[in-house]
């Protein structure tokens, strides 16, 4: 076989080596040390102390109420986040259909958020939900409302950060949706119009159908996310007040030095949790899904 033959063969394997040695580097080999260390009860400052337990991480997890207090708050945002998010971005979007300038000016207002750094974001939000002198509460007070402690009340701690984080993705989504609609081709519509369809049943017939793919990635991508939320977590109330905000990936994180092993086999769990999600979601609604 001559060199230009064997390079034929070999040329795809070389251009996608690159990307798999990424991948192996930072996703697979990461994944199987993380199940490793969810065996053993780990030293981080003396490795010859550490010794395998075998799932008793896992016992232990199943135990404690707290690990089901930050799944449960880790639900709760993810419900909230994905579905007002997914909403709120459809009707945005169905709105800036139309390409004219004033659509294209809001577009870009409305998608700044999601390249901003959280940081910058969680801080501002922060400055507005200040209870004695904040923006939103001064705005309350002028509608005739009680003023909220927002992140300072474990009443409404979860629902302030929730806001925050669909405000932040709104715009991303919106974009995604508004490309999905503008795909469609008119005559699909020019023929409804001929039927006399009304514009409920154009919706729900024609238009959701036929963008179907593109929020079902949505909702994927977004569930995924929202499971491991942290930073706006982090930032914002540091999992308080009283472990309202807590959620999954802040719960691991707050187990990073003292307890490494049982850190890592939570983080089995979400991953397994995200999984099993992603499965049902495929199984339930991808034929639901429809291709052109």
């Amino acid at each position: 076989m001559d060199r230009k033959k064997l390079w034929e063969i070999l040329r795809p394997y070389v251009m996608i080596f690159p990307a798999m040695a990424g991948i192996f580097l930072f996703v697979i080999y990461p994944v199987f040390y993380l199940m490793k260390l969810s065996l053993y009860k780990y030293n981080l400052l003396n490795k010859d102390k550490s010794k395998f337990i075998g799932l008793d991480n896992f016992k232990q997890i199943l135990s404690r109420e707290d690990f089901y207090g930050a799944l449960g708050n880790t639900v709760v945002y993810t419900a909230g986040v994905v579905i007002l998010t997914l909403v709120i971005s459809l009707l945005i979007a169905v709105w800036l259909n139309k390409k004219t300038r004033f659509n294209a000016i809001v577009q870009a207002g409305i998608f700044t958020p999601h390249i901003i750094s959280i940081v910058s974001v969680a801080l501002v939000w922060m400055w507005l939900m200040e209870p004695s002198h904040g923006m939103l509460n001064y705005v309350l007070k002028l509608a005739g409302l009680p003023p909220s402690p927002w992140l300072q009340s474990s009443r409404t701690a979860m629902f302030s950060v929730i806001l925050v984080s669909v405000w932040q993705n709104i715009g991303y989504y919106t974009l995604i949706i508004v490309a999905a609609l503008q795909s469609i081709p008119p005559t699909i519509y020019e023929a409804a119009a001929l039927d006399n369809a009304g514009k409920f049943k154009v919706f729900t017939k024609i238009t959701l159908p036929l963008i179907s793919p593109q929020l079902f990635f949505i909702l994927i991508i977004m569930t995924i996310g929202s499971f491991k939320v942290f930073d706006t977590v982090k930032i914002m109330t540091g999992g308080g007040p009283n472990s309202a905000t807590t959620t999954l990936v802040y719960y691991i994180y707050e187990f990073r030095t003292n307890s490494i092993g049982y850190a890592s086999a939570t983080g089995v769990v979400l991953m397994a949790i995200i999984a099993v999600l992603t499965f049902v979601y495929f199984k339930l609604l991808s034929k639901k899904v429809h291709y052109q």
